[in-house]
């Protein structure tokens, strides 16, 4: 009950463009069930939106350890990579 309440409040803060807010509630949620995957791939999707790259693709690998054909997590992954590309690309000495 008080999982599906954290995650709730995580997509609420999420829709409302409140993604560091989303991003711990979706951490809340994660210390009750560390299986759900669902709260790895939308708190991927909040790492990606505050550019946190490293911390997105961390999630995905996660998920894809325990559903290794969850496309969310694949395509999140790979945004992941692309910002980590970029990132490289715009930092020099790396």
């Amino acid at each position: 009950e008080k999982f599906k309440r954290l995650k709730n409040e995580g997509n609420d803060f999420v829709k409302m463009g409140k993604y560091e807010e989303a991003a711990n509630k979706y951490s809340e949620c994660m210390k009750l069930n560390t299986e759900e995957c669902t709260v790895y791939t939308n708190r991927a999707l909040c790492y990606l939106k505050l550019y946190k790259y490293e911390e997105a693709k961390r999630d995905c690998d996660h998920v894809l350890q325990i559903e290794d054909s969850n496309i969310k997590a694949f395509y999140r992954r790979a945004l992941a990579y692309k910002g980590l590309q970029v990132r490289k690309k715009n930092v020099p000495g790396i």
